[in-house]
């Protein structure tokens, strides 16, 4: 007889149904594993012994023969430890044949019996629960597990007895509850910062509108500590943006004891990081920092010290809010929709224009450096800022600073403006639009969402004329002035957030902040 056990693999984010097949015959004893399991799931028969062992069964003098279909789907994970040892105990007669044939298994276990936690528990559970099966998991994954359906049967054991004893009817196993994580009340918040007022409207016309920024400054000036900010004046995820966040973070294994967060992930990668690292891949093509900042912040601090390639490689999940890793066997794609967050210095010293400081190289030191800097990956950047140096007079005699639950209310009140515009046309055309903020605007929808007035039309194109503006840089100054219209309340673009946005995108240091 051969014994059947549901499991998953993962492509990406989405889980892929695996059938265990168990068949115990005779010839010596042996224990083969077959269905292209990578070196974890080959190592696992060790484990799947000790386990069976230290919970008083042993393996029977026959050739165990375990078949992971489909056979050409690259299996990885320690997860199928305990998909394949319930297997060889449905095939020993151990358990009832048909006490598991709903469920979905995933685990891995130690030599103890125990089983312990496993990366992609939460996008397990929703293709079960999509496809009418349960789940079991570690119980260390079940708060996870949870959030996957309430109607949904789900066994979390911490051992295989405990297990054993649940199906014969000695034990019955709780069923696990969703846990959520909310933003501490110690979060960090903007009035601690004295002055840098300019700074701080950009930060929050950045928050309200979803749009990158770039901040250059002298060291010192605070431009880490506002990008450190952002989170505190930014919304909750939505339900469906919480999911899709939390997906990510289980198949990369870092949802800490099972619980989710409604808080936007914030990414801060040091500059030495990979192109692997950024964008995702290695042998399992696991997500990069680019996919776990999905729905959040990805913050580069010292932008022109990454490589070079590194950066372009972001240009195009900056542009399709997904990251496509390609390679010879197989072909994951992870979605990257995050707001990217940059700080760096006008040159290699440091302190290019400021008063009474002139650089040992000359214009060469503020060139070099930020030639660094590709023009198509800073033409995807909609805010770009001067931060000067905070003066001693802003830190002695330091004006009330607002914090950042005042500022968070009008940023929600913004992105509420653009959801409600988006669902009204998704109404009419198609779904895309739903949740989508104004840095996710299509030209063509702007074209119908950004009416502007005589006087922003002429500065618009007195503006385009004088800096040579490219499409991409018209359309991400009328997507800003949009933001800008949200947080007055307007509906039509008037010539003030023309004149705003437009001096987002120049300033006094030529290259970088130039349009």
């Amino acid at each position: 007889m051969v014994a059947h056990i549901s499991t998953v693999a993962f492509q990406g984010i989405e889980a892929v149904g695996i059938d265990v097949q168990v068949q115990l015959m005779p010839g010596l004893p042996a224990f083969t594993i077959v269905g292209l399991p990578d070196k974890a799931v080959g190592e696992s028969r060790e484990r799947v012994k000790a386990a069976l062992l230290a919970s008083g069964l042993s393996l029977p003098a026959k050739r165990i023969v375990v078949n992971l279909a489909p056979a050409d789907l690259p299996k990885e994970g320690s997860h199928f430890d305990l998909p394949i040892a319930l297997g060889i105990m449905l095939a020993m007669g151990a358990l009832p044949s048909d006490s598991l044939q709903d469920y979905v298994v995933l685990g891995e276990l130690s030599l103890d019996g125990s089983i312990e936690a496993v990366a992609g528990v939460l996008p397990a559970a929703i293709t079960a629960n999509a496809d009418g099966k349960n789940l079991l998991c570690p119980q260390k994954s079940g708060s996870e597990a949870a959030w996957a359906g309430q109607d949904m049967n789900i066994l979390a054991p911490r051992t295989i007895l405990e297990l054993i004893n649940h199906i014969r009817g000695n034990q019955v196993l709780s069923k696990p509850e969703a846990s959520l994580v909310e933003q501490g009340k110690n979060a960090l918040c903007l009035s601690d910062i004295k002055g840098q007022e300019t700074a701080k409207r950009a930060l929050e016309v950045a928050a309200a509108g979803g749009h990158n920024l770039l901040m250059i400054g002298p060291p010192g000036a605070g431009k880490s500590m506002l990008a450190s900010r952002l989170a505190s004046i930014l919304p909750p995820l939505s339900p469906a943006e919480l999911l899709e966040v939390s997906m990510i973070s289980s198949i990369a294994g870092e949802l800490e004891g099972g619980a989710l967060s409604n808080v936007r992930p914030f990414r801060a990668p040091h500059h030495s990081a990979s192109m692997a690292a950024m964008i995702g891949g290695g042998m399992k093509a696991k997500p990069g920092e680019a996919a776990l900042a999905h729905h959040g912040v990805l913050f580069l601090d010292e932008l022109p010290e990454f490589s070079p390639q590194v950066l372009d490689s972001l240009r195009q999940p900056l542009e399709t809010g997904e990251t496509v890793i390609a390679r010879a066997n197989h072909r994951v794609t992870y979605p990257a929709r995050f707001q990217l967050i940059a700080a760096m210095n006008p040159c290699r010293c440091g302190m290019a224009g400021e008063p009474g400081h002139s650089c040992k190289r000359g214009p060469r030191c503020v060139s070099d450096y930020q030639g660094r800097l590709s023009g198509p990956f800073l033409d995807r950047i909609d805010i770009r800022l001067e931060v000067p140096a905070v003066s001693a007079l802003d830190l002695l005699d330091p004006k009330k600073a607002e914090k950042s639950i005042d500022v968070a209310k009008r940023v929600q009140k913004a992105r509420s403006r653009q959801q409600e515009r988006y669902r009204r046309l998704s109404t009419k055309e198609q779904n895309v639009f739903t949740g989508m903020n104004n840095a996710n605007a299509s030209p063509g929808l702007l074209e119908k969402v950004a009416e502007i007035d005589e006087g922003g039309r002429a500065l618009l194109r007195n503006a385009a004329e004088k800096m040579a503006l490219s499409a991409r840089a018209y359309h991400r100054i009328i997507k800003v002035s949009r933001t800008l219209a949200d947080l007055d309340e307007a509906e039509i673009l008037g010539k003030n957030h023309i004149a705003e946005a437009i001096s987002y995108r120049i300033n006094a240091q030529s290259g970088v902040l130039a349009a």
